[in-house]
């Protein structure tokens, strides 16, 4: 029987087969590297809010503690966006003619929350979420602040962003490495607001010894799925 196939077909089927190889290769790390982007963790980007508001400004420029703002963050699981006549009890006073605080002024003046801009998931008070989690995932600020997890933990050094933007990837395999080790990063609770508070050198042995003062469950139950999915 005549010979269909020329030999060198040979050489051409082995070598498609290596090279479907290293082309699923590249899409796989392709994909992986697509799935940590800034453009699906939303990491980095600063989003457009009705008043651009920096973080830098008032708490590290003037001092304001992050708890005048976000009041509840030691008692809810939402750490709370300031109404209006927060921003008031200075703004009445000082930048009064602002052009950039008049979203801020009208509100005042209508009785209405902020107005938001569009094109970004807002509130009911129209501030964009910078930190955003997907609904299947529970998030309880007063447990973390109460069991020894700083904000600047989680935010990043927010009195350094003139404007904000999320400092995390927020996905879950970076809270599972916070959960199976929770002593790397665990602070005395008289620190937690502190932006500027970095780990010591002891604080392995700190970290372990906060785990028992501050009651924090064993790395065993806080990794198991439902902790975070409820």
């Amino acid at each position: 029987m005549a010979q269909i196939f020329h030999p060198a077909f040979n050489t051409l089927a082995r070598a498609s087969i290596f090279g479907f190889l290293f082309i699923a290769a590249g899409l796989a790390w392709l994909a992986y590297g697509i799935q940590k982007s800034p453009y699906l963790t939303g990491q980095g980007i600063v989003r457009t809010q009705p008043v651009p508001f920096s973080h830098e400004h008032h708490s590290r420029g003037l001092g304001i503690d992050c708890r005048y703002c976000h009041t509840s963050v030691e008692q809810s699981s939402f750490a709370g966006i300031p109404a209006t006549e927060t921003c008031m009890t200075c703004h009445s006073k000082i930048w009064t003619n602002a052009d950039i605080l008049q979203p801020v002024r009208t509100s005042w003046q209508l009785d209405r929350p902020i107005a938001g801009r569009g094109g970004d998931k807002t509130d009911a008070a129209g501030w964009v979420r910078v930190h955003n989690l997907p609904k299947i995932v529970y998030f309880n600020h007063s447990i973390h602040v109460n069991k020894g997890v700083g904000c600047s933990t989680c935010h990043g050094e927010v009195d350094k962003m003139p404007l904000m933007y999320q400092a995390a990837t927020l996905q879950m395999e970076w809270c599972l490495k916070c959960h199976r080790a929770p002593e790397e990063n665990l602070r005395p609770r008289s620190e937690i607001f502190n932006m500027g508070w970095k780990p010591p050198a002891d604080q392995d042995k700190r970290g372990k010894d906060l785990i028992e003062l501050y009651h924090v469950a064993p790395a065993e139950h806080l990794t198991t799925c439902y902790v975070c999915h409820r």
